[in-house]
């Protein structure tokens, strides 16, 4: 599952935050990177029941309409108070405007109905690599925490704002990108892709 420097890979999201981050990710592979987005490759359903099932959907379907090696992420937060949910539903609790600050205030209206006093969650992420017609590779990275109301801070993107990673005292939202790049769910899982690609 090697990469040389200068091949073309597909990052098959359509959703800009995670965009950007994986683009960070991949830059020191120097590969060229192309999103699903600029191919005009459309965003399949997400029908598996789990992170990895549907990160490998999406990656063998933009490896296959492109003919280009794929990389999918599929990731959310898991909240144990509310039995993992959002899960791999997080990004639809934001609805079709993705908007993230109304799902913020779902987890905390589900938790304060629930009456819960466990605020512990995690981030799960769930990467794919796919080759064209081909082999794929999965990689799981997960970052434990604590779930904080009100939303804090305006970096980061998605539930980043109410999600403190444990032995830290800022949000995912408030700490500086490079910070959240090394200790991330997407980081550890990028971890595992760097060392299959090396």
């Amino acid at each position: 599952m090697k990469l040389p420097r200068g091949s073309s890979l597909v990052l098959a999201s359509h959703n800009t935050g995670k965009l950007r981050e994986i683009a960070e990710l991949v830059a020191p592979f120097g590969l060229n990177v192309k999103s699903a987005g600029e191919l005009g490759l459309p965003e399949p359903e997400e029908t598996e029941s789990t992170f990895e099932g549907n990160a490998l959907l999406k990656a063998r379907a933009a490896a296959d309409a492109s003919g280009l090696p794929a990389l999918s992420d599929d990731s959310g937060l898991c909240v144990t108070a509310l039995g993992g949910a959002p899960g791999i539903y997080s990004a639809r609790w934001a609805g079709e405007a993705k908007d993230f600050a109304a799902a913020m205030a779902r987890v905390e209206r589900e938790l304060k109905a629930k009456n819960a006093q466990d605020a512990s969650a995690k981030f799960v992420c769930a990467l794919a690599f796919a080759l064209p017609k081909g082999e794929h590779e999965i990689f799981v990275g997960e970052v434990h925490g604590n779930l904080v109301f009100p939303p804090r801070g305006t970096r980061g993107f998605g539930y980043d704002p109410i999600f403190i990673a444990d032995g830290m005292n800022q949000t995912f939202g408030e700490i500086d990108p490079d910070l959240k790049h090394a200790i991330s769910h997407r980081a550890k899982a990028f971890a595992k892709l760097k060392q299959a690609l090396e």
